[in-house]
């Protein structure tokens, strides 16, 4: 379909309109309408900006493709009036009026240019993807047209979106909306969900195969799978298969070269079948796509902020981004949608995806804003605000970084942290080499860790032991394994076969090449020795432990179970080849889907940690303490000494016998929890705690002390004072500690008011029994109340006592707490009763 023909034209009159009439403007159309590479052009051919247009992208592989295609349909070279820009790679010039970039490209840009001087216009493209850099560069861009821009155009396009709430957000705005021009779609699920052992690749496969033996829908096919691993195993499956023999098999995420990455948008005299991450969802067009086979699953990325842990799991997409895939086969025909789950599941699917702002780590966004001068990350115009927790621990790590300060300003290292693109613990680490002359090292390093892992996992024996020849077995830290890796591949100028025979991923390692050449540029930019050399290791160590001291691990001896700061637990990887040392700093922590979808806490990229580190570099992280705990199994309170790392303990004494307080404290917790049982408190101390808690409540006139939770845990830790076993609490007196909670007068005051005997008015003494929630009660044989006309009282009289009068056989009869009402209304018949039964007693 050619450019002008496309449906998004049909708002070109409209947007002209509204950005003649304001400098807000939301535009609404599906994808593949042409949104995202026309209205570029139409701001630019009607003259509607002066400067630049910059295009906020989501993903980098959609930035540098449509940067292509819009220069391609401009008949112009690409860096020349159109170009792009992603993290590490700036394809553009002075005379560049439309760019591309990254959404955290333009974010990082307000800082050396507060006013985005030079920019007409910023377009926000597939904004309902609602990535963090979008969500917070949407906001300070509307803060810079308020404050000092009121010319600057913001154009916020989506193509599934709560239009509504945006348009309150952007308030005053136009909101345009284009229905696009689909093609008819069928939408069918499996019957039945899927079995435990049925991989995904193997359910694309078979309903691909189903498909074509049931009738080809003719043109090309799109299979969603939600990793490079699983889209690996799904090229394998078609590629031996008789029903997509003559289809080019293609693969498409964002970790291919460029050049892989084009193959697979390119045009061929042969169909094809692509395999893709979430990356062909939105943004990119692919011409002549039939037929979308949808697993249903995307990677995503979460940040657990109480725990600090990143997760990267493989979830169920949401119903807006399904209807995103299936879309993808109506553009130039009817087409056909497999939906590999049931409509059952599909109907129990979130509406849309969270939002960045809830799920992924705050702290480079943090900094950027303190950056920008906002003091107050909470008090942000945010169109969505994080959880508190998260932007808490955000600047919890920037202070442990030296980033921020306590009060909260960014410092000037956290201002030298941000000239390095990367989150601010590789940054940090970089300034740390400086300072130990091994910048080139840690350049690597952090150079290693942007993209995928260069060391492919798996591997079999002969790869193991061709690794272990060539790099050694053991080391100090797995990235000096990895950076020996990469100077191999390096040397062996990144061959594929030699790079093989050790199980490195040949493309990753081209690219480590060009990552580092950018660290290394930068680091000179800001003045730093980038000379390589033989750098020790412990230098190299201490690098990693500036970045990711709050990774600290305390490895379990004999095992791989490791203990992190802020009571964290996971597990080392296999891989590590750290395996002696007791102390450890991992550059990541990330929960992992395990088989049989157990998860686990897995510890990678470790550097051993010598003690003496952390007392040179974070003195005032270290401080003596003593943990005391009660040891279910030998039933007894034990306690050790510790040097401790913040909360990490990093050694451990026996310290016998334990605080005695703190003994108490949790012996009491075991009785109160009905583990322990005190063989003492029996029925008298529980009822002279109500005696005392019924006088206090009725009587506050005499300033009695209650007995209430916590002064029972009191007097229960009093009791346990001194003794640190099960065995020895049980015997312990309570009666004297219990009683002693009160003084002599007070106790005199329970003992006259709430008295465990009663005497009646007839001079015989009965016990009462007292009760929670209740009146107070005596239970007595109706001879013994002769005489007694008055309902008993207790609490210097303003408490009735409950009367159970009982028969001869001590069976009650009546329950009254108003006597004279009894012997005047109901005794008459029960004396005519009872005296038949007993007549031997006396009845009056």
């Amino acid at each position: 379909m050619s450019p002008d023909r496309l449906p998004i034209y049909d708002l070109e009159r409209a947007l002209v309109a509204a950005l003649g009439a304001g400098n807000r403007v939301v535009v609404e159309a599906p994808t593949g309408s042409g949104k995202s590479t026309q209205i570029p052009q139409m701001l630019l051919d009607h003259g509607l900006c002066d400067g630049q247009i910059v295009v906020l992208q989501p993903r980098r592989l959609a930035t540098r493709l449509l940067a292509a295609r819009v220069a391609d349909e401009r008949g112009a070279r690409l860096g020349g009036e159109v170009g792009y820009q992603i993290r590490f790679e700036d394809v553009s010039s002075a005379s560049t009026r439309i760019k591309f970039v990254t959404e955290g490209i333009l974010l990082r840009h307000i800082i050396s240019n507060p006013t985005l001087r030079g920019i007409g216009a910023i377009v926000f493209d597939e904004f309902h993807e609602r990535h963090l850099y979008g969500d917070i560069t949407l906001a300070r861009a509307l803060q810079i047209q308020s404050k000092s821009r009121p010319d600057l155009r913001i154009l916020v396009m989506s193509a599934t979106l709560a239009g509504a709430a945006l348009e309150q957000y952007l308030t005053p705005c136009s909101r345009l909306v284009s229905a696009g021009r689909m093609f008819p779609v069928d939408v069918r699920y499996l019957p039945r969900p899927p079995g435990e052992r049925e991989t995904v690749w193997a359910s694309a496969l078979a309903a691909f195969e189903e498909t074509v033996r049931a009738g080809d829908p003719g043109g090309d096919v799109l299979v969603f799978m939600p990793g490079a691993y699983e889209i690996g195993r799904t090229l394998q499956a078609f590629n031996t298969s008789p029903a997509a023999k003559g289809f080019v098999v293609l693969p498409l995420h964002g970790e291919l070269s460029p050049r892989d990455q084009d193959a697979a948008v390119s045009r061929y005299d042969r169909r094809k079948i692509v395999i893709s991450t979430n990356v062909a969802e939105t943004s990119l067009t692919i011409d002549g796509i039939r037929l979308v086979i949808d697993s249903g699953l995307a990677r995503m990325a979460r940040y657990d902020a109480q725990r600090g842990i990143n997760t990267l799991l493989v979830e169920k997409i949401s119903r807006a981004s399904a209807d995103q895939r299936s879309g993808r086969a109506g553009r130039t025909a009817p087409g056909l949608c497999l939906r590999l789950w049931t409509e059952r599941d599909h109907r129990d699917r979130a509406a849309h995806e969270l939002p960045e702002v809830k799920r992924v780590d705050l702290a480079e966004m943090v900094l950027m804003l303190k950056a920008q001068g906002v003091s107050d990350v909470r008090a942000f115009p945010w169109f969505e605000a994080p959880d508190a927790q998260a932007l808490g621990r955000a600047e919890q790590l920037l202070v442990d970084l030296g980033a921020v300060a306590a009060e909260g300003p960014i410092t000037a290292l956290g201002r030298r942290m941000l000239a390095f693109p990367v989150h601010p613990r590789y940054a940090r680490m970089l300034l740390a080499a400086a300072e130990r002359d091994c910048v080139y090292e840690a350049s690597l390093i952090a150079a290693l860790t942007q993209g995928r892992d260069l060391l492919l996992r798996r591997t079999d024996s002969r790869v193991d032991d061709a690794r272990a020849d060539e790099l050694g077995e053991e080391s100090s830290s797995d990235f000096l394994m990895i950076m020996r890796a990469w100077h191999y591949a390096e040397e062996q100028r990144f061959q594929l076969e030699a790079c093989q025979r050790l199980g490195i991923h040949a493309q990753t390692a081209r690219q480590v090449g060009q990552l580092l050449d950018h660290f290394l540029r930068i680091a000179r930019q800001q003045g730093l020795s980038v000379v390589p050399h033989a750098a020790p290791e412990d230098a190299i160590g201490q690098c990693v432990l500036a970045g990711f001291a709050d990774h600290l691990a305390r490895v379990e001896p004999g095992t791989r179970r490791c203990e992190l700061v802020h009571g964290r637990r996971g597990v080392l990887a296999r891989e590590s080849t750290v395996r002696k040392s007791p102390l450890i700093v991992a550059a990541d922590v990330r929960e992992v889907e395990q088989r049989g979808k157990e998860l686990n806490v897995l510890l990678s990229l470790a550097t051993a940690v010598r003690p003496e580190w952390l007392e040179e570099m974070f003195p005032d992280a270290l401080h003596d303490g003593v943990a005391v705990r009660y040891d279910s199994v030998d039933r007894r309170v034990v306690a050790e000494s510790q040097r401790l790392f913040r909360d990490l303990p990093l050694d451990r004494r026996r310290l016998d016998p334990p605080p005695a307080d703190a003994a108490a404290e949790l012996l009491a917790k075991e009785v109160l929890a009905g583990r322990i049982v005190l063989k003492e408190w029996d029925h008298t101390v529980e009822q002279w705690i109500l005696r005392v808690n019924g006088l206090s409540g009725v009587c506050p006139d005499l300033q009695i002390p209650s007995i209430g939770e916590s002064e029972r845990q009191s007097l229960i830790e009093q009791i346990c004072h001194g003794v640190y076993s099960a065995k020895d609490v049980k015997q312990r007196p309570v009666w004297p500690v219990v009683r002693a909670w009160l003084d002599g007068a007070h106790v005199q005051l329970v003992e006259r008011h709430m008295p465990e005997r009663l005497e009646l008015s007839n001079g015989r003494r009965v016990r009462v029994t007292y009760a929670p929630h209740a009146p107070p009660s005596i239970a007595v044989r109706i001879q013994e109340l002769y005489g007694v006309t008055e309902t008993p009282r207790v609490a210097r009289g303003r408490l009735s006592v409950c009367v159970q009068i009982l028969a001869p056989n001590q069976r009650p009869v009546q329950i009254t707490q108003d006597l004279p009402s009894f012997w005047r209304e109901h005794y008459p018949k029960v004396k005519q009763e009872l005296q038949r039964k007993y007549p031997k007693h006396e009845w009056r």
